[in-house]
């Protein structure tokens, strides 16, 4: 989160505002319903949230949900991740843009330590915490050179690497079009020094997969600028108040917390989430060279990747 955006002036949601346990318990149940067999906790930083291990537990009994996942900057996972495994959570997403101390600190901001990511992302692992994905935004001028380095480092360590084209999530990033690195050129570069083949993927996967022709694992990439995906989205996003996300780049959400705050179950709750879905018509990814800026896109510290 941008420290000149989110200094110590800011104001944050009081306690209040934020959906209780019961609460996102409440609306997963309504989107299990639906069909949705997939949850993942993400940010912000979701290791932040006091009890999270309480809130895996009662997520992880949910009947239907077959994948429990966590999206995390990695800073605080070895002191969390046995006791997130324990507590029912089956894999963990590391984001982490470089393993060079200087670009990592200059990208990551202030106070964050490369040294406590790496012994996370170790934790996680010991934990059984798999299968263990690594993120990395991939931004021209900022970690580009880092590309080769980082595919090396984890080729043959058991997690794949995913790279991400640099996005317009927001605006905090005051993104430019000339510092997306395109999938394409990743997958060349990686190709190089480390020979790559396709993987077959299923719909609603957003990583394009290739694995290493030695058998040392596989990539991914994620090329949301370059060759979008609307079509086979399948993710829907509940903030932390309540409101719900049809798209990463959408401006506004639908607000659920006054319908489940008011009483309603868990049926009505998936009549309303049904609906929403119904009319979703969302296709930025797809319109972005042909739209105007848009003004007010949600934070991706606000929704998760």
């Amino acid at each position: 989160m941008p420290a000149d955006a989110y200094g110590p002036g800011h104001a944050f949601l009081a306690r209040d505002e934020l959906l209780a346990f019961d609460e996102i318990e409440t609306i997963a149940r309504a989107a299990v319903s639906l069909g949705v067999d997939k949850l993942r906790l993400t940010g912000g930083e979701p290791l932040l949230r006091p009890g999270l291990d309480e809130l895996v537990e009662r997520l992880a009994k949910i009947e239907g949900v077959r994948d429990l996942a966590l999206t995390t900057n990695g800073s605080l996972l070895a002191r969390r991740a046995h006791a997130l495994a324990r507590a029912g959570l089956r894999r963990v997403t590391v984001s982490l843009d470089a393993l060079d101390p200087l670009t990592f600190a200059r990208m990551s901001g202030a106070g964050a330590r490369l040294g406590d990511v790496l012994d996370g992302i170790a934790a996680a692992r010991d934990a059984g915490l798999g299968p263990l994905k690594i993120n990395m935004v991939v931004r021209r001028g900022a970690n580009d050179a880092c590309i080769e380095a980082m595919a090396r480092h984890f080729h043959g360590s058991g997690a794949a690497l995913r790279f991400i084209e640099y996005m317009d999530v927001g605006s905090c990033n005051r993104w430019s079009r000339a510092e997306v690195v395109s999938g394409a050129e990743i997958v060349r570069r990686v190709d190089a020094v480390l020979p790559l083949e396709p993987v077959g993927g299923t719909r609603g996967e957003v990583a394009t997969r290739y694995r290493y022709r030695d058998g040392g694992g596989e990539i991914g990439v994620i090329t949301s600028v370059t060759k979008p995906f609307c079509g086979d989205c399948v993710r829907g996003r509940l903030a932390a108040d309540g409101a719900f996300y049809t798209c990463l780049f959408a401006t506004s959400g639908h607000e659920l917390r006054p319908l489940v705050r008011g009483g309603a179950n868990a049926d009505a709750i998936a009549e309303r989430l049904a609906a929403i879905w119904g009319d979703r018509a969302d296709r930025y990814s797809e319109l972005r060279a042909s739209l105007p800026v848009v003004a007010g896109k949600v934070e991706m510290s606000r929704v998760g990747g």
